[in-house]
């Protein structure tokens, strides 16, 4: 099941995607006299992501094309939302070749970092490039989307915390982070240095996230790709080994890193390119 957050009279809110465009929740609601949040991050915080996809799988996909529906053509697409907990990112994770990977310490541990929520934007927001940092670099990479508490879990375990996974765009100030590695926090912080959306894509749409290739794209080129099955750190192992450092909660984005960067500037529009979902796509501006 896909799911999206649109603008509407001034709200965010959540809704499914049918043949003749958008449906919010609202409208599922009133057709099915139901109660299901509206807003995407209260159907992962309250549990309710996995019961409206059994509703969804059990007959309601096909109930949505009887539903009022907002044109594609006229959705707004905000960022899923606006105020997760966490937004972890990991860092230098791919190989190149399949047989790199038999080269791997397996003592080695992610690189990985935190991003604050203000750095935030949704699909066509603009990423704006802040004034005398040096050169802007930015990525784009699978985003897994926590849907349960969780704590100190393992691997097996994994599939059932996690809501889905989404399309994301990091963005760093690299000459900073270039001048010392301890400055990569604040290479990473910028406000607008970090996309999602327009969809999050549950988890049982993916039930072997290793074949889901990843594309960073510039300008409408592809610049570089990859499969998650070549990261150093695989999605579910990501999700443990962070879990062993701190609780993660509903909403949490754990980025997964990406096949290559691409320097941007003013002018430019940068595009993370999934397997099955829609193109997130942003401008950039100086």
């Amino acid at each position: 099941m896909k799911v999206s957050s649109v603008k509407v009279n001034g709200r965010e809110l959540a809704a499914l995607p049918s043949a003749n465009g958008l449906v919010l929740m609202e409208t599922i609601n009133e057709a099915e006299a139901a109660s299901w949040s509206t807003e995407l991050f209260e159907l992962i915080r309250l549990g309710e992501l996995e019961p409206l996809t059994g509703w969804y799988e059990g007959g309601g996909k096909d109930k949505l094309e009887q539903l009022a529906a907002i044109p594609y053509g006229r959705a707004e697409y905000m960022p899923l939302y606006r105020q997760p907990r966490k937004i972890w990112g990991i860092g230098m994770n791919y190989v190149q070749h399949a047989e790199e990977l038999a080269a791997i310490d397996p003592n080695d541990e992610p690189v990985s970092f935190m991003k604050p929520d203000t750095t935030i934007i949704g699909p066509l927001d603009a990423i704006r490039i802040p004034a005398d940092v040096g050169k802007i670099t930015a990525e784009a990479e699978l985003g897994i989307i926590i849907g349960k508490t969780c704590k100190n879990i393992t691997e097996a375990e994994v599939y059932d915390v996690i809501a889905g996974y989404t399309t994301t765009i990091d963005v760093t100030a690299s000459d900073i982070h270039a001048r010392h590695q301890r400055y990569l926090t604040r290479a990473k912080s910028f406000d607008t240095f970090f996309s999602f959306g327009p969809q999050l894509i549950t988890k049982d749409e993916f039930p072997d996230p290793l074949a889901i290739q990843v594309e960073t794209a510039i300008n409408g080129e592809v610049a570089h790709r990859n499969k998650v099955f070549n990261m150093r750190f695989r999605p579910y192992f990501a999700v443990a080994f962070h879990s062993k450092v701190m609780t993660l909660l509903p909403g949490d984005i754990i980025m997964t890193g990406t096949p290559g960067a691409v320097v941007i500037r003013d002018g430019d529009i940068v595009e993370c390119r999934i397997d099955g979902f829609e193109t997130l796509l942003n401008p950039v501006r100086d």
